[in-house]
């Protein structure tokens, strides 16, 4: 938030800033599905929906999250259409989660994990992982962090900021983990269909084991270019359904119906526009980690999946990442997001967006070089 601040000052100043922190595609979104929802506003669709969402969409996430994830859930009870998957993760932990429950988020997560579980009166339990193998996630390293009132799981993947997927092994240790201390889980897979990699996403709710205490959330801001439309789903069993869709009753109600028709042109239209952005997305991916690995003291591994590099800037000289993103800021013009904003793991790294144009990440890239080859 703070380099948020300094960004929006400095451009109000008439500073051009190249912000390479931000997590919102540069593309537009596809005209289909503007289409759709300009011919919902002009026939009149601007009233109330069911809380649930309207029945094209449910239907339409039920068979997406079927044939994409293998997660098989019945659209009339077990799927919510939420203005936003935020407010989709939310409503999760407040339907989940009592007072002085814990949580277990391993991290570097994303940081509005841990101020939800808050807000719901329980407390986040970090669960560290480490750059040196990769970010990888094992059955220890949960077990190493429980108590008797450990009650969920938060699981990311493609994980923001690390770029990391989870991988068959990590999601059978998730699993077991579950089954034997009862846990439910939550899904974060907001980024699945933004895959820079040769890894295959993994749904946890398609886990036979799992089905049954997985809680799966998705929306249509990453993989459809839609964050300013706030939609998004959330999926799981039918009793947890039901006390979630109680509490969006009385909070928000539902979604905008004109927007849910965008939704539905987004699931059942053409899904080429998806294609031709991850691809996108890869060839920046690569551009930005070979740029970075090119600089004395920086050390950054190829993101799997979502749009963000996550290097490691320790080696530069200057190892306080939220000092180093704030002189980078200042002295270049450049934004980048301090990687301990992300929890324990996450420091002496910045997290590096590459959802942005190609002209930006080059010349990003090339003050960034700058910047270090100074500090060094």
């Amino acid at each position: 938030m703070v380099i948020s601040e300094m960004v929006q000052e400095m451009r109000a100043a008439g500073v051009p800033v190249l912000d390479l922190g931000g997590g919102i595609p540069r593309f537009d979104t596809p005209r289909h599905i503007v289409a759709a929802a300009t011919a919902a506003l002009e026939s009149g669709d601007t009233r109330y929906t069911a809380s649930r969402g309207i029945p094209q969409l449910l239907v339409a996430i039920a068979a997406k999250l079927s044939s994409d994830n293998g997660v098989v859930v019945d659209p009339a009870t077990q799927i919510i259409v939420t203005p936003s998957s935020k407010h989709a993760l939310f409503l999760a932990f407040m339907t989940i989660l009592d007072p002085d429950d814990e949580v277990l988020i391993p991290t570097p997560s994303w940081v509005s994990y841990q101020s939800m579980a808050r807000l719901a009166g329980a407390h986040p339990i970090p669960v560290p992982l480490s750059a040196v193998d990769g970010f990888a996630l094992t059955a220890r390293l949960l077990r190493d962090h429980l108590t008797e009132r450990t009650r969920a799981i938060v699981i990311n993947t493609p994980n923001n900021p690390t770029g990391r997927m989870l991988d068959p092994a990590e999601a059978a240790a998730v699993a077991e983990v579950a089954v034997e201390h009862d846990l439910l889980i939550i899904t974060d897979e907001i980024y699945e269909k933004i895959v820079t990699g040769d890894t295959a996403h993994l749904s946890l709710g398609a886990r036979p084991d799992c089905a049954d205490r997985t809680i799966t959330v998705n929306g249509f801001s990453k993989a459809y270019a839609m964050p300013g439309w706030r939609l998004g789903y959330v999926a799981g069993p039918v009793d947890i359904m039901a006390a979630m869709l109680a509490i969006q009753q009385h909070t928000v109600a539902c979604a905008g119906s004109f927007i849910q028709r965008g939704g539905v042109a987004a699931l059942t239209g053409p899904q080429l526009a998806l294609r031709e952005m991850a691809a996108e997305y890869t060839i920046h991916a690569r551009l930005v980690v070979d740029g970075l690995n090119a600089l004395p003291g920086v050390t950054c591994h190829l993101p799997e999946g979502a749009f963000y590099a996550f290097p490691d800037i320790r080696g530069t000289g200057l190892a306080d990442d939220r000092l180093f993103a704030q002189r980078l800021l200042t002295q270049t013009a450049v934004a980048v997001t301090p990687g301990s904003a992300f929890g324990p793991g996450g420091e002496g790294h910045v997290r590096i967006s590459f959802a942005t144009s190609a002209d930006v990440i080059d010349r990003g890239i090339g003050y960034v070089s700058k910047f270090v080859n100074e500090i060094r």
